[in-house]
């Protein structure tokens, strides 16, 4: 396996030869709507995705979740057309929908037969410009429910938010995607109303299309669906900044759940203010929990037996600087602060020593791989280019090979000694109250709801985040419908 991937790594484009982005054609609507479509002849499908720049990142104390709530009343009907009728339209045309809510941005996507792009383009462009939902009380109910299955009954989830509650204390990364409970419960279509007129509007969004077709006769068929859409007010900026952290902080959380577990959350740069430092933590979370030899798996899951599960994620291509953490899941009869002190063990000795060459090569090929297979997916590559254009220019995406592959030994060694450290941390304890109900077991990895079973039919690509394949965005702040 590493070695095909090192093989498809070595003959992936550099940012000095063709890359995948050469062949996008774009365009820019007078209203501002960006837009990038690519010919992707491998199979006769299409994709059509709308990003919406506009996720729990804009919102405010007291009208926390509203983002997600919006992005459930788009599928409840238009001037045009009622409750769920375009998601109809789309299966009867032989497609699949769905969005997802994230901390940046949101996302509303189709995959259908190249034939028929031009049904979810002209029903895209609708429901932008005529958004008139039905059934706001029923819709709150089940946002509601999503919040009680998916993060109030499941312990890891909770935990999640916790830390990153405390984590984040000036920044709107504070609140989670889906919201605070007592927040959803007060908000109005009248709050919903006026924060689609002004987030909901071509200067606020960008449109890819991906597939089977001729690029320009798609550029004219967005051009003529989405051109005489006027904008809303424009959008306030985001302008608070998280402080540094001056000391390390500590949350317990005491839940029903079946096990112990905690989560240690360092803040960390993201690519736009990060640069090198981005993908040398890229490496580093690979380095120590990319698979069963990785080292955090290896040491606490095979030799030390100490805990069910372990893992290390980051977000690289977060609009603002996010968190790098390492969560874990002990097993019965272990102490929690003993597990912690194995892994901080293990990453100190990302401090201590300069990795092997070996085991580097290992991960950037993990990383590079992920990224080349993911170009097989027309959804993946439409999703890709939104959130690079969304970071500044979709041009960034032929970047991503390079970046990886001059990530030395030796920046991993930096990145761990500089942001991996106590004075940096956020430690999240979860506490057993009792035994959770098997009925309660449920819920998203990382809190992902979903609305319908598209994504797992897409290769789970919302599970992962919009480019886990590429380790873009992350699980824990994403909220599917």
């Amino acid at each position: 396996m590493f070695v095909l991937a090192a093989l498809l790594v070595a003959g992936a484009p550099s940012p000095a030869r063709a890359g995948i982005t050469d062949a996008v054609k774009t365009e820019t609507l007078p209203n501002g709507l960006k837009v990038l479509v690519l010919e992707n002849h491998k199979a006769p499908v299409a994709t059509f995705n709308l990003f919406s720049k506009v996720g729990s990142r804009n919102e405010s104390f007291g009208k926390t979740g509203i983002s997600h709530l919006v992005e459930h009343l788009k599928f409840r009907g238009t001037k045009k057309y009622g409750p769920e009728e375009f998601s109809n339209i789309i299966q009867e045309n032989g497609g699949m929908d769905n969005a997802f809510t994230g901390a940046d941005f949101t996302d509303y996507f189709e995959v259908i037969n190249r034939d028929h792009l031009d049904v979810p383009i002209g029903l895209e462009a609708d429901r932008m410009a005529n958004f008139e939902p039905k059934g706001f009380a029923s819709e709150l109910a089940v946002v509601e429910e999503e919040r009680r299955m998916r993060t109030d009954d499941n312990p890891e989830d909770a935990l999640s938010e916790a830390t990153q509650a405390q984590a984040f204390v000036e920044h709107p990364y504070h609140w989670p995607v889906i919201g605070w409970m007592q927040d959803i419960q007060h908000l109005t279509l009248a709050d919903a109303l006026k924060y689609h007129s002004v987030y909901y509007s071509p200067q606020n969004a960008i449109a890819v299309a991906v597939g089977d077709f001729d690029a320009n006769k798609v550029l004219k068929q967005i051009a003529e669906s989405f051109g005489p859409i006027k904008n809303g007010p424009k959008p306030p900026p985001v302008v608070e900044v998280e402080p540094p952290q001056q000391g390390e902080r500590q949350i317990v959380l005491r839940h029903a759940a079946n096990l112990p577990a905690f989560t240690e959350a360092f803040h960390v740069p993201n690519y736009r203010g990060g640069g090198a430092d981005a993908f040398a933590l890229e490496i580093a979370s690979e380095i120590l929990s990319d698979g069963k030899s990785s080292r955090l798996y290896r040491t606490m899951v095979l030799d030390q037996r100490m805990v069910v599960e372990v893992s290390a994620s980051y977000d690289m291509t977060s609009f603002d600087p996010g968190l790098f953490s390492v969560s874990a899941q002990m097993r019965p009869g272990i102490k929690t602060d003993d597990a912690i002190a194995e892994a901080d063990k293990v990453i100190e000795q990302l401090k201590d020593q300069p990795v092997g060459a070996q085991e580097l090569q290992k991960a950037k090929n993990l990383e590079q791989s992920s990224f080349v297979f993911a170009q097989d997916s027309i959804f993946e590559e439409a999703l890709q280019l939104g959130v690079w254009e969304m970071l500044g220019d979709y041009h960034l995406m032929d970047r991503y090979l390079a970046g990886i592959d001059k990530v030395t030994a030796a920046d991993v060694q930096r990145v761990a000694k500089q942001y991996l450290v106590k004075n940096n941390c956020t430690l999240g304890v979860l506490v057993p109250t009792g035994i959770l109900p098997h009925e309660q077991g449920g819920g998203g990895g990382g809190g992902t709801v979903r609305h319908a079973p598209v994504l797992r039919a897409l290769g789970s690509a919302a599970d992962m985040g919009p480019l886990r394949a590429a380790n873009v965005a992350p699980a824990m702040d994403e909220v599917v419908r």
